[in-house]
């Protein structure tokens, strides 16, 4: 059995619109996220974490963004598929682990159900999923309220 561990991180700067997407869900803002899809910025980051732990690429290789066929994609779509790509080759989830960076939308109170949707569309429990946030204390784009970066580190196993 072999082990890799992947990463991931995105940036996507806000724009107008009256939520985010993070994790596959729909938090009210009083701004969205600029995107080709539907902008879940923390699941692109996963996605890349996990393409990146079987050596499949990234995101942008799987589903370009000049790409119609994505536009306004739902991102749990996205994940699903990155999912069987890995199983495709043998590999399975051990664990993940998000930091979310923003200084709004306020994170803490959807960090359970984040987790359990993300868990759902991995076919994962939940107890391997892990979502925390953190601001950068007004520094950077991402404290001066321009958008939000997500981290993100994967585990996997198989046989490779």
């Amino acid at each position: 059995m072999q082990f890799r561990i992947g990463q991931g991180l995105d940036i996507h700067a806000f724009t107008d619109g009256d939520h985010v997407m993070l994790c596959g869900v729909r938090l009210p803002h009083d701004r969205g996220l600029a995107a080709h899809s539907d902008g879940d910025v923390a699941i692109h980051a996963l996605c890349d974490a996990m393409l990146g732990a079987s050596a499949q690429g990234d995101i942008g290789q799987h589903f370009p963004p000049g790409d119609d066929q994505w536009r306004d994609a739902d991102s749990t779509v996205l994940l699903a598929k990155v999912r069987e790509l890995l199983a495709e080759q043998g590999w399975q989830l051990v664990n993940l682990d998000l930091t979310i960076v923003c200084e709004s939308p306020r994170i803490a109170p959807h960090v359970s159900l984040m987790r359990e949707t993300l868990a759902e569309v991995l076919g994962t429990p939940a107890s391997v999923v892990s979502v925390k946030a953190t601001s950068t204390e007004k520094l950077g784009l991402c404290g001066r309220g321009e958008g939000i970066a997500v981290l993100a580190l994967v585990l996997i196993q198989g046989e490779g």
